[in-house]
């Protein structure tokens, strides 16, 4: 059984200064780093990077050819790595993760990137779906603060509301730390 680590977007633009700037988007930045270093201590041919790109220019961020797209520093891939570009939530949709996946005899992945209310919902849900053991590395995930009509709902409040729906059903939930501990 073999173990791929999904990175879902952590680019540019969610940090500050960029088009769609999340909630402490270093600290699930730096998580997700430290669980790479860890995928590439260890498991070297299953680390997939997914990086959006925008289909449409309304979307006003990851537009094409831009420094927001970008894969952030803190997280570059390596050329042995993999890169998926997705243009909707979901990382597997219209995209060869999936095939990439099964060439690779992945059955168990983890998941780590940003945003909670969004992409790694869509992700992790996606992947159980598709027969994947999935784990989720909850604070290597941000978010930002979400509104409906004069709600509104706080990053921090938004991240626990996705993760507490994720764990259990769809998905291991998980720490950096207790990850680490553990592999």
């Amino acid at each position: 059984m073999s173990t791929a680590l999904i990175i879902v977007d952590i680019q540019n633009d969610y940090f500050p200064n960029g088009n769609m700037e999340l909630s402490n988007p270093e600290k699930a930045a730096a998580n997700a780093a430290k669980v790479l270093e860890s995928f590439r201590q260890n498991n070297k041919d299953n680390i997939f990077h997914v990086q959006h790109i925008a289909g449409d220019p309304a979307l006003g961020f990851f537009l094409p050819d831009t420094v927001g797209a970008e894969i952030h520093e803190s997280v570059q891939p390596l050329e042995t790595e993999s890169i998926i570009i997705k243009h909707f939530p979901n990382s597997f949709l219209k995209t060869e993760l999936e095939s990439k996946l099964r060439e690779n005899g992945v059955t168990k992945v983890v998941v780590v990137g940003m945003m909670t209310h969004m992409c790694i919902d869509a992700t992790v849900r996606a992947a159980v779906d598709l027969g994947y053991e999935t784990t989720l590395i909850e604070d290597a995930c941000a978010t930002q603060d979400l509104s409906y009509q004069d709600k509104v709902v706080p990053a921090e409040q938004a991240h626990y509301a996705f993760v507490s729906a994720l764990n259990g059903m769809y998905a291991k939930v998980i720490s950096t730390d207790d990850f680490l501990q553990q592999n």
